[in-house]
């Protein structure tokens, strides 16, 4: 788990290279190290030249691993043409082009190339099972190393100062969103995962300011909904919180301070056990913050929620009788 840099070390909304990144306008897509580089070199490149390394982004995931002469033979130019076409790029090293290749397929990983990269791996069911598992287990162990119980209480001290909190998720992190809402909740805390469009997200924020927080939670991409949320709040002055997997997301680039927590694992959606723990360790640090005001909301809730345990219908247990009679007497 980490966290990002202070809003005065990243661009400013209406700065021209925050403006290239995508605060503003253009909804122009988040681009990795290698489309950036790619970008910049548009002048010196040839229509061939830009058609070959569109191809090769294009299916980053069959050929981020490849050598230069094994992908020279794959689109039929010989070796000098790929060595040439990354050089002009900017790089020295063949090497540096394919690492940031890599990380351009991670970036632009979906849960088609997560399932199409599983599915080449010559495992038995049970091994892709075990394998998951696995993966689960080394998310968590990297978030244990990681996380700092400091950092933690420090997130939970900023919540507990902001008047309104609206945690934003979208698609599988939509259940995320809710889940942190509403242990906030539970604890006291005014917090609203908000459902329905992006207009919808973003008539919520206009209502929010300085004293108000967003949480925000998006993996890898990020999803667009996700991220005009926080460039809207950064717009209005309201302080943006991202839960996100990697330091070069937009998420982490654009919110204020971030933390993150892997969610690699060979399913076609991802893992969220890292996050759920990272988001527990929260709830720890925010009941004990106020712990006075998190044991009077949760005993209210336990009072009025106990027609929803079961229990044989027309039959009260001896407990049930006397906690009601002590409840009675205060």
């Amino acid at each position: 788990m980490c966290f990002g840099a202070p809003m005065s070390a990243q661009a400013k909304p209406n700065s021209p290279s925050a403006r290239t990144n995508g605060y503003r306008g253009e909804r122009k897509p988040w681009l990795t190290l290698l489309e950036q580089r790619v970008s910049r070199a548009q002048s010196g490149l040839n229509a061939r030249r830009t058609r070959l390394l569109q191809e090769i982004l294009d299916n980053a995931d069959d050929n981020h691993f490849l050598s230069s002469r094994a992908l020279a033979k794959r689109y039929n130019v010989d070796k000098a043409t790929i060595v040439r076409t990354v050089q002009v790029l900017g790089y020295k090293r063949y090497a540096e082009f394919t690492a940031d290749l890599r990380g351009h397929f991670i970036a632009r990983i979906t849960p088609y190339t997560l399932m199409k990269s599983a599915a080449r791996e010559k495992r038995t069911l049970a091994a892709h099972v075990e394998h998951s598992l696995e993966m689960d287990m080394h998310n968590l162990h990297a978030l244990r190393s990681s996380l700092d119980a400091d950092r933690v209480i420090e997130v939970a001290k900023r919540l507990n100062r902001a008047r309104r909190i609206l945690v934003v998720g979208v698609d599988f992190a939509a259940g995320l969103a809710y889940l942190l809402a509403y242990g906030l909740v539970s604890l006291g805390y005014n917090a609203e995962a908000p459902v329905g469009s992006g207009g919808s997200l973003h008539q919520k924020i206009s209502l929010l300011g300085p004293k108000d927080l967003v949480i925000a939670i998006s993996f890898g991409r990020c999803l667009q909904a996700t991220v005009d949320a926080v460039l809207h709040a950064r717009q209005n002055g309201v302080p943006t919180f991202g839960i996100t997997d990697s330091d070069k997301t937009p998420i982490a680039r654009f919110s204020d301070f971030f933390w993150t927590a892997s969610i690699a694992n060979p399913s076609f959606h991802g893992s969220y056990v890292a996050p759920f723990a990272a988001m527990d360790a929260l709830f720890v640090a925010c009941a004990h913050v106020q712990p006075k005001r998190a044991l009077a909301m949760l005993r209210r809730k336990d009072q009025d929620s106990k027609s929803r345990w079961y229990s044989p219908r027309g039959m009260e247990t001896n407990s049930d009788v006397k906690e009601s009679n002590h409840d009675a007497t205060e």
